[in-house]
């Protein structure tokens, strides 16, 4: 195992700059996830660690040692792609030990590696298989099972569930989050996806436009975001941003208020609105709430709850969960 540290790295394309001074410690061990929107660097930056993007300025460091100028074989790492990548006509224990074979490894050696892969991963009964004859849920496991025979140092996954479906993604995103504590191994995740980051990751890296907004564990980025993009990219369904005279009742430009932190009913400091839309999620009710001088506001109110489209409610942020924001995006000081 390996730590992983960046100092001052950067990436271009000729005259185009898509990563800007990027500084981050990733400790031995740690599961670290990569997020932010699409074109913000979070895959060009995992490529970089993986050695299949070349380093433009500054240094990568792994388990100490500078890796810029190492190839990805010699850095010790593994890395899970979004496409599986398997090859068609080997068998599925074929595919995992295909890296050791290359190795030249024995026999013996890949029998057993591969099996401890496959029980680590569940896929003892489908080692005879070809991958034509998987789910995508257990191709992405064999995908999987063939970076981990190697024990590598470091364990780099670039969006590994975007072509799985919505059950399958809940599956296997707790399957990668036990296989992570099994085996202790730093891990780096990259995905678009702020709830796998939120449920996976001992600390969170937000990207945006090439830079890093914030470095954190989850709850610190989802109770206090360093900007107003982190606000916005982090929770699910994302907060609301109201300016105006909503905003400039609390001295701020923007007031950010999370759709779980609305109270209902009136009384004093509420705000009145129509519901536009509602959805019953059994667990949860989410409301559309369209509030003069506010627009059109989300609220997420726990358990089933009988609103109805054109009612009138009224609406009152809770006060200690509020956020406020200046002309910057940055949180206004208490």
């Amino acid at each position: 195992m390996a730590g992983v540290e960046l100092k001052n790295l950067s990436k271009a394309y000729g005259d185009v700059e898509v990563l800007h001074d990027i500084n981050l410690s990733i400790a031995d061990g740690e599961f670290v996830v990569f997020v932010g929107p699409s074109g913000c660097g979070k895959s060009t930056l995992l490529r970089m660690i993986a050695g299949l993007e070349e380093v433009t300025g500054g240094d990568l460091m792994i388990g100490g040692k500078r890796a810029n100028d190492l190839s990805p074989r010699q850095r010790d790492i593994a890395m899970v792609f979004q496409s599986y990548a398997l090859y068609p006509q080997m068998t599925v224990a074929e595919n995992m030990g295909f890296s050791l074979s290359l190795e030249r490894r024995s026999k013996d050696e890949i029998a057993q590696k591969v099996q401890e892969a496959a029980d680590a991963l569940k896929l003892g009964p489908y080692l005879d298989r070809k991958p034509g004859q998987l789910s995508g849920g257990q191709r992405q496991r064999v995908a999987i099972g063939r970076a981990i025979v190697r024990k590598p140092q470091v364990f780099l996954l670039d969006e590994p569930l975007s072509n799985l479906d919505a059950a399958l993604r809940s599956e296997t995103r707790v399957e990668i989050s036990e296989l992570h504590q099994r085996m202790e191994t730093t891990m780096v995740y990259v995905t678009h996806d702020q709830v796998e980051a939120m449920t996976m990751a001992d600390r969170i890296v937000v990207l945006n436009a090439g830079n890093i907004e914030q470095v954190g564990s989850p709850m610190e980025l989802y109770n206090h975001p360093a900007t107003e993009f982190v606000a916005g990219f982090i929770g699910s369904p994302k907060m609301n941003f109201v300016k105006g005279r909503y905003a400039d009742a609390v001295g701020a430009a923007t007031l950010g208020v999370r759709p779980e932190h609305f109270a209902i009913g009136a009384g004093d400091n509420t705000w009145e609105g129509k519901v536009t839309l509602v959805e019953r999620l059994g667990h949860d009710t989410i409301l559309y709430v369209k509030v003069p001088g506010a627009g059109v506001l989300t609220v997420s109110l726990d358990g089933q709850h009988d609103q109805q489209v054109g009612e009138t409610v009224y609406l009152r942020p809770q006060p200690e969960f509020i956020h406020k924001f200046n002309d910057n995006g940055r949180p206004v000081a208490a």
